[in-house]
């Protein structure tokens, strides 16, 4: 289909959908009885978890599944086909399904410049939205996700699934109630063994793949042999790097646990040590994060070494003025006193595959999709909002933006975090798109 068709009576410029007649799908309110219709969109990796956890969820129905390139597609097919009998449709461009007015949320698995422009074209038609971290791929466009909510009254919930698991919900209450005192600190850290992705060569692009649709909103580039399906994670143009990529969920427990929003101060140290290749992003970083509140955060990523600390590859330590609540990368915590004698500990500890790219598995990602979907149906609150979920996400932005311009950067708290007095800073705050596909927000 043209672009052309997409762009008449558009609300979101250039990645629009005609709505002219929708009627917006809403079952907030009515009985879980009902069922809940859903496109689930990338089905390559994190997209197929997407399936897995929705299939444990009662009377849902996947309707579609999307996707570019066929073979991801057919993974995604032959999935939801087996686990819950039905075949759903195969879509390639996500876009022709929005107007199906019995469609009633779309969950988004796509490589991380797809996550906003698709979850806004989702808001506009009036469906739901689940959108896997980073909820953009910089700063603004988290803002233009938190508009597009307001603007079409849309539930939109990020994948940080952390927000609803059950041991990390008790733990993050302890805190809150006071058990280590006033906390100030938290350390949070993430390890892997990430190979080199080498030189890519230009190649032409496998008949398999849409790239035209793939890029989508990023700039135009050749297509190489280095990029699809999982390393586009490493270059700028598509991708927001380990501390997006993984960052965010400890960053983000950190954050909640410290009961922070925005900094005023962000250092970022690091590179890409491991391999001489054609990975951007850093494989090694430290990103600290200064409050106004007189709190600090602290993340360390290690791509390509994954020796573990406190028993995991992945995890946190809040630090309070009374003791230590430490994170082993799954849903589990143990707390100590000032003494460091144990005190307190999860009943029953739930682990998680820190290496797995599909996410920590089924069960654990049931809990944040079945609060999606309670949302939806019933209107309890969303776990994490994406108003709660760009804040998480900016602070990974921010440590990118310090680690690219290779200084200290210093934000407004009062002004959504701005970075003040550094033009070149500032201006990685948003991207360069490819023409006509800038997903801006029209207000009548």
């Amino acid at each position: 289909m043209q672009r052309r068709q997409f762009i008449k009576n558009t609300t979101v410029a250039g990645l629009g959908v005609g709505l002219t007649g929708l009627k917006l799908s809403s079952l907030a309110h009515k009985s879980a009885a009902n069922k809940v219709r859903i496109a689930v969109i990338g089905t390559n990796g994190r997209g197929l978890a997407h399936i897995e956890a929705y299939h444990t969820i009662p009377n849902i129905e996947i309707a579609y599944i999307c996707d570019v390139e066929e073979k991801a597609l057919a993974k995604g097919i032959n999935l939801a086909e087996k686990l819950n009998g039905k075949k759903p449709k195969a879509i390639k461009d996500f876009r022709t399904i929005l107007d199906d007015k019995n469609l009633d949320a779309v969950s988004i698995a796509t490589p991380d410049h797809w996550h906003t422009p698709a979850a806004i074209l989702a808001c506009a038609a009036g469906k739901q939205v689940y959108v896997e971290k980073p909820c953009g791929h910089n700063p603004e466009e988290g803002e233009m996700l938190i508009a597009a909510t307001k603007k079409y009254n849309r539930l939109v919930q990020m994948g940080n699934q952390r927000r609803s698991w059950p041991n990390i919900t008790e733990a993050m209450k302890a805190i809150h109630d006071g058990i280590i005192g006033d906390v100030y600190f938290a350390r949070g850290w993430y390890a892997n063994n990430r190979g080199s992705i080498g030189h890519g060569k230009v190649v032409p692009v496998p008949a398999s793949l849409d790239w035209e649709l793939w890029q989508g909103p990023a700039p135009r580039k050749d297509y190489r042999d280095n990029l699809v399906h999982y390393n586009w994670h490493w270059f700028w143009n598509w991708g927001t790097g380990e501390s997006c990529n993984n960052g965010t969920h400890e960053i983000d427990c950190m954050r909640w646990a410290l009961g922070v929003n925005y900094p005023d101060k962000v250092v970022s140290g690091g590179g890409r040590y491991a391999f001489n290749d054609d990975w951007q992003t850093t494989d090694t970083q430290m990103i600290t994060f200064e409050f106004p509140e007189k709190k600090a955060i602290s993340w360390e990523g290690r791509s390509c070494n994954n020796y573990p600390e406190a028993g995991g590859g992945r995890g946190f330590k809040i630090f309070g003025k009374k003791g230590t609540l430490v994170n082993s990368g799954g849903d589990d915590y143990k707390i100590y006193d000032a003494d460091n004698k144990l005190i307190k500990q999860s009943a029953e500890e739930q682990k998680t595959d820190t290496i797995n790219a599909l996410g920590p598995g089924v069960q654990l990602d049931a809990y944040h999709f079945s609060n999606f979907i309670d949302a939806v149906r019933e209107g309890k609150p969303l776990n994490s909002p994406i108003t709660e979920g760009h804040k998480s996400v900016l602070l990974c932005h921010l440590g990118n933006i310090a680690q690219r311009v290779g200084r200290t950067l210093h934000c407004d708290p009062s002004k959504g975090g701005k970075i003040l007095n550094d033009k070149e800073a500032q201006a990685l705050w948003s991207r360069q798109y490819q023409q006509g596909w800038r997903p801006d927000i029209k207000f009548a």
